[in-house]
């Protein structure tokens, strides 16, 4: 992926959303010795009207710090994949929040579309999960509204490599020998980690959250889930979404079946018909429909299927966060 890919798709992901109106603000989770300081956006129950707000370039539908509505509610942490940002799900997190969610889209630093100078080594991987495990941490305990969520009642949904964070929250034990070389330049930070033809597997334990009560992953990395020994901690209602047509690295068709099949009855496993991995990012603009992340397989229409898989997450929420 290249520097200039990641620049479009951070510029596409600011595009107008079809969803409600929903409370928008913006946090920094300080940083300290667990790491570094990490970027979020909050969308919120709101009862205001929305208005147009500009963000660099293009018009959202939104209600900028707007108070939070209600109490005793859902908190639902998004995770982005490679290269993404916390605007690239944000229809998602906009229909969450009108259900009357509280939704925290992270940043996760130095792996997103503005610094991915860690981005493609081992530590990326290692550090993800704990970038949510801070994030519910700063939600519950040092948020100035955390009075008004319900610590019982944690979600999470992440895509693509965001998937495989929650699924490591979840319980499961990732394989890193089975990644393929993730460096083109090997003198990149990590390179020697991530490309070593014996690499660890390394001891997740600590980065198990018990706190989350339910997750949606969408295409997750899924290559290094191997064996039903690695998935089998897994005991939360999980549903699992995976592009017919894939395309991610490490996220095929296959990988994402097989872990379908090793947690069984255990998961709500859905097929997106003719969708390709990057279907799952939110709604492209007309003027930026060339370029890769906007590009869909034909006849697959991204706007009607993000609103039934909206509201498939929020009906799964609904059911498990009650």
């Amino acid at each position: 992926m290249t520097r200039i890919f990641l620049a479009c798709a951070a510029a596409f992901l600011l595009a107008m959303s079809s969803a409600q109106a929903a409370g928008l603000q913006y946090l920094r989770i300080p940083g300290g010795p667990d790491g570094p300081a990490i970027d979020a956006a909050m969308w919120s129950p709101c009862a205001k009207p929305p208005e147009e707000v500009q963000i660099r370039s293009f018009t959202v539908l939104a209600v900028p710090d707007c108070p939070i509505a209600g109490g005793s509610l859902p908190l639902v942490i998004l995770s982005h994949g490679y290269g993404g940002w916390y605007f690239g799900h944000h229809d998602t997190a906009e229909a969450l929040a009108d259900s009357g969610m509280l939704v925290v889209a992270i940043n996760h630093p130095h792996a997103n579309y503005a610094d991915m100078s860690r981005a493609n080594g081992l530590g990326a991987l290692v550090a993800r999960p704990d970038d949510i495990k801070r994030t519910i941490d700063f939600m519950l305990f040092a948020f100035p509204d955390a009075a008004r969520i319900d610590p019982q009642r944690i979600g999470f949904y992440g895509f693509s490599q965001g998937g495989y964070t929650g699924l490591v929250l979840a319980g499961t034990e990732p394989d890193f020998s089975k990644l393929q070389a993730r460096c083109a330049d090997p003198k990149a930070v990590d390179c020697d980690q991530a490309t070593s033809p014996q690499r660890p597997s390394l001891p997740l334990t600590l980065t198990h959250d018990p706190r989350i009560r339910a997750m949606v992953v969408a295409d997750p990395l899924s290559v290094v889930f191997q064996t039903p020994e690695s998935v089998q901690d897994v005991t939360i209602p999980l549903q699992l979404w995976g592009s017919e047509l894939g395309g991610g690295n490490g996220a095929s068709p296959k990988d994402v079946a097989r872990l379908a099949q090793m947690l069984g009855g255990r998961v709500e496993f859905r097929m997106a018909p003719n969708a390709v991995h990057l279907s799952f990012l939110t709604m492209c603009p007309k003027a930026m429909m060339s370029l890769e992340p906007c590009i869909d397989a034909p006849g697959f229409d991204r706007a009607a299927f993000h609103r039934d898989f909206n509201a498939e997450l929020v009906a799964f929420f609904q059911r498990n966060l009650s």
